[in-house]
């Protein structure tokens, strides 16, 4: 029988760099009709009116491994009209005509729109969706595909009820058309990339993965998403033989994990995951798990376990022997309806963030106002979202 966190940890040190704080990622702001409280990314932007005419300044405000994702920071607004989908040859004023695009765009929609894909959509490099005062939702069809490329922001949009791709020929830029065997019906897959930040949206119902991060990609923060309705939600590391995937750094921040949940929440293979001040609602197996070594700290966050006596255990480590020496650690985490983390592990278990991505874990109590406004957001013109 696992032991309970708070007596195991006594025997478990974890020298960390980011300090624990009540309210030290939070932001209590008095302009809004009513008196709200901001996670730290929210605070750098939500607040103020003119988003909808300053919109790149929205690069600025990730922390974590993907802070340096500028997306199409430094390059033109691109506006989708048109919710229609060539995989081949896309047409301008698509969706696909822009995400392929050689140069730097911040892609934003002219109106409300569902996009469903005929074949998967793959991204190219420095650009930015912005779902931001319309709904805007990809669904019923392929999804995204994040592969070879980097500085992409994915914002404000729903994913969901994603279906696995066709084998045949895909645009993935300008100037190349590739024979692809199909995805496998994840909302986004992210493949050998880096510098990637998936923020505020809503992420549903696919055949595979919510969101996977895998084959050697890193600099990726997962922030503010709404995830719900759903098997295996995150993956984090292609397989057990993949060492590849040693170099991954992936920030967990900020989301909710709704309703219907069972497993995956992330689950971890060699690389480094900090998973910080997320409100997990519900999950049937287990909340955060992994295999192959990988190192996990879990800081400030809010676990509420599922009434099943069986599935009291936020963490699962996917073999049977051999895991006691791999770091896992909880620190200021809230554990309610029994839930509790089991440790593992000696030495440093700190992220070592770069002066500019690191940031300071709320108390875990503070999560369920810091996750209130996770998914995409309602903005409207001239004002704050």
């Amino acid at each position: 029988m696992a032991s309970r966190s708070a007596t195991l940890f006594l025997f478990l040190p974890c020298i960390l760099i980011i300090t624990f704080a009540s309210t030290s990622n939070a932001y209590s702001l008095e302009g809004y009709p009513k008196k709200v409280v901001m996670n730290v990314i929210d605070s750098c932007r939500r607040w103020k009116s003119d988003w909808a005419t300053n919109r790149q300044a929205l690069a600025d405000c990730a922390v974590g491994f993907g802070k340096g994702a500028v997306g199409g920071k430094y390059g033109t607004i691109y506006v989708v009209t048109s919710s229609a989908d060539d995989p081949v040859n896309p047409k301008p004023g698509t969706l696909r005509y822009g995400v392929i695009q050689t140069e730097a765009l911040w892609v934003i929609f002219a109106k409300d729109m569902v996009i469903q894909l005929k074949n998967e959509l793959i991204m190219n490099s420095y650009k930015t969706i912005d779902g931001r005062g319309v709904k805007v939702e990809i669904a019923n069809g392929p999804c995204i595909t994040i592969q070879d490329v980097s500085h992409v922001i994915i914002h404000g949009i729903g994913i969901h009820d994603c279906k696995p791709g066709k084998a045949g020929r895909v645009r993935s830029n300008t100037t190349h058309v590739g024979l692809r065997g199909g995805s496998d019906g994840d909302a986004i897959a992210v493949f050998a990339s880096s510098n990637i930040w998936i923020d505020h949206c809503f992420l549903a119902r696919c055949f595979d993965g919510l969101i996977d991060v895998i084959h050697a990609s890193t600099a990726i923060t997962i922030s503010n998403n709404y995830f719900s309705q759903h098997d295996k939600v995150m993956l984090l590391g292609h397989n057990d033989e993949f060492t590849s995937d040693k170099v991954m750094k992936v920030t967990v921040i900020f989301n909710r994990f709704g309703e219907g949940l069972i497993e995956r929440m992330p689950r971890v293979r060699f690389g480094y995951a900090h998973v910080a001040n997320n409100r997990y609602d519900e999950w049937k197996m287990y909340a955060i798990g992994g295999s192959a070594d990988p190192t996990i700290l879990s800081e400030g966050n809010y676990f509420v376990a599922p009434n099943n006596p069986n599935a009291k255990e936020v963490t699962k480590r996917e073999v049977k022997n051999g895991w006691k020496n791999w770091k896992w650690r909880s620190s200021g985490d809230v554990f309610l309806n029994g839930a509790y983390f089991v440790p593992s592990g000696y030495g440093s278990c700190a992220p070592n963030y770069f002066k500019a991505q690191s940031f300071i874990a709320a108390s875990g109590a503070m999560v369920p106002a810091l996750t209130a406004s996770a998914g995409p957001l309602q903005c409207v013109v001239w004002n704050a979202c």
